[in-house]
């Protein structure tokens, strides 16, 4: 199996978050012997990443999260922040405690569920929403709000949106840079009876999901359809990230740099 370290014996460096699978793209080849952190304790992004051939540190982040989501005019532009605040807090905090081995690379991931597609994505499938007003579901807080938004999203459609921020060492103030993407996906419900939806709030599978189910594990069961990247719904957009980091390869002089 071709490896990144098989060319030759080498003692492995210190950071090695490059694993022997993963596919020789620029953004994975740069990545190899780095401090790259995932500011997340999330086990199916780390799963995602892991499956993707990048296994980093994991520093969960302490943000804890409260921005006002009245505060945001696209509502879009709130799991972005998010992920921007949880990556920042990692990469300072990091630098403050380990200034010798600071990280050279932070990713930071926020999903939300909004409960109406906006007109323009998908269009084909949005025409008749319009300018339809989105609620922003994040986790329920108990077994009868997870149920509230179950029966929300029960023979329709949402959008499921990833907030994905990086920080990285420049030599200009502040010391860092920011970079973000954000990744939309299309899910269909189908129209559950609702004892399906009371026993799916109460095997507890939902409680710690952005909108209140896994399509991954027995949530897929109240779904009909995935329009866009699947992984997105599951937590992290692989593909469009990877993308992402060729091109801040490309973009930024001071990406990645020795």
């Amino acid at each position: 199996m071709m490896s990144f370290f098989s060319s030759k014996k080498v003692e492995l460096p210190a950071h090695n978050c490059v694993l022997p699978h993963a596919l020789r793209i620029p953004a994975l080849e740069k990545l190899v012997g780095k401090r790259v952190v995932l500011a997340s304790n999330s086990p199916r992004r780390k799963e995602i990443l892991r499956t993707f051939g990048l296994e980093p540190e994991i520093v969960p982040s302490t943000f804890e999260e409260t921005l006002p989501i009245g505060g945001f005019q696209d509502p879009h532009e709130y799991p972005v922040a998010t992920a921007t605040h949880k990556a920042v807090e990692v990469y300072e905090r990091l630098v403050t405690e380990q200034p010798d081995d600071a990280p050279d690379l932070v990713i930071a991931a926020d999903t939300v569920v909004l409960t109406y597609a906006p007109q323009g994505l998908h269009s084909q499938f949005a025409e008749e929403l319009g300018g339809a007003p989105q609620d922003i579901l994040e986790k329920p807080i108990d077994k009868e709000d997870n149920m509230r938004m179950l029966l929300d999203l029960n023979g329709g459609r949402c959008e499921v949106v990833t907030g994905v921020s990086v920080v990285f060492p420049v030599l200009e103030a502040p010391g860092y840079k920011i970079k973000s993407i954000d990744e939309r996906t299309l899910v269909y419900f189908a129209q559950n009876d609702e004892s399906l939806l009371r026993a799916y709030v109460e095997n507890g599978e939902g409680r710690d999901r952005a909108g209140g189910f896994a399509v991954q594990g027995l949530g897929g069961m109240l779904v009909s359809k995935v329009d866009g990247d699947y992984q997105n719904v599951v937590g992290f957009p692989a593909a469009s990230f990877f993308k992402f980091l060729d091109a801040l390869i490309e973009e930024e002089v001071d990406f990645l740099s020795d």
